[in-house]
């Protein structure tokens, strides 16, 4: 996937936020997940507090706890911790990325601001002013344009990015448009930077443009499978790549038709891991526990059962 030994390679889990059911944190439960992670799915790296850790629905001090256990219940056991630090305000963001430098996180993410959408200069800028709380921290640009609406082209973005941002080390791209893939790949590549794929479903594509690996939510219970692909697709042997990916979104096609979301994913990822990762945070509501059964049904029939 990636010539260079010092990218961010492989697959990263895009964390859960645990909550009990009366919705506060459960951070007793990060320790155990680690374990999960690392010995039943072969995933080593973590995304803590983005889109599927409901990071935008969690108050800052409630993003600090997450970062800090994370970090905690990692140390000397996952490759990465990455937290992302994206807000609304700069300056929440920058308060984030101070604290995730302190609690010894190894990178940090941020997302554009999305209510008031910025231009090209405008994430640079608000890039630059997240890098610049923990300038010793590598950053990384998360693109998300489907639930952003920050609909930008990112290539043109990262044009002379590392000459205002020292500490830019590449970005989480999760859009569809594999043409400015592509380009950031080719920009990024002489950098050294990382290019780390979003839309778990269409991987595969992914990898044939270059990236060095990928963020996802499915990863969290899928990774032993998608790393089968990911060993596949490194071996030449594309065929075995496609008919894995394929089965992947076969499962994920059956899930969006009964109306698969964040608050579904967390429920299949309690059911299929056994850990209880409780209710989503609000605006989300929980769904009938049958659609979950059903998709786990389906992912055992496409993938086997859950590692022991």
């Amino acid at each position: 996937m990636c010539p260079n030994s010092s990218k961010l390679t492989g697959l990263i889990a895009a964390t859960f936020t645990p909550l009990t059911p009366q919705g506060e944190l459960n951070l007793a439960l990060i320790g155990p997940y680690v374990d999960y992670l690392l010995e039943k799915q072969r995933v080593r790296s973590v995304f803590v507090n983005g889109t599927t850790g409901e990071g935008c629905s969690l108050t800052l001090e409630e993003r600090k706890q997450l970062a800090e256990e994370w970090c905690r219940q990692g140390k000397g056991k996952l490759d990465q911790v990455i937290v992302h630090v994206g807000c609304l305000s700069v300056k929440d963001s920058q308060e984030l990325a101070r604290h995730a430098a302190s609690v010894g996180a190894d990178a940090i993410a941020a997302i554009s601001p999305f209510f008031l959408k910025p231009s090209n200069a405008g994430v640079t800028d608000v890039s630059k002013g997240s890098g610049s709380a923990a300038p010793q921290l590598p950053l990384y640009y998360y693109h998300l344009p489907a639930l952003t609406g920050v609909k930008l082209n990112v290539r043109e973005v990262l044009q002379g990015i590392e000459t205002q941002i020292p500490s830019f080390k590449g970005l989480k791209f999760s859009g569809v448009d594999l043409r400015d893939l592509g380009q950031c790949v080719s920009y990024c590549r002489p950098h050294g930077w990382s290019v780390l794929y979003g839309v778990d479903e269409q991987l595969l594509g992914a990898l044939a443009l270059g990236v060095c690996g990928a963020v996802g939510s499915t990863y969290n219970y899928v990774g032993h499978f998608m790393n089968k692909m990911l060993n596949a697709f490194e071996k030449g042997d594309l065929a075995l790549a496609q008919d894995l990916q394929f089965k992947m979104q076969d499962v994920f096609t059956f899930a969006n038709s009964l109306g698969f979301d964040l608050a579904m994913n967390k429920q299949v990822m309690s059911l299929w891991s056994g850990l209880p990762m409780g209710p989503p945070r609000l605006p989300l509501l929980p769904w009938p526990s049958d659609r979950t059964q059903d998709i786990v049904k389906k992912l055992q029939q496409e993938m086997g059962p859950c590692p022991k």
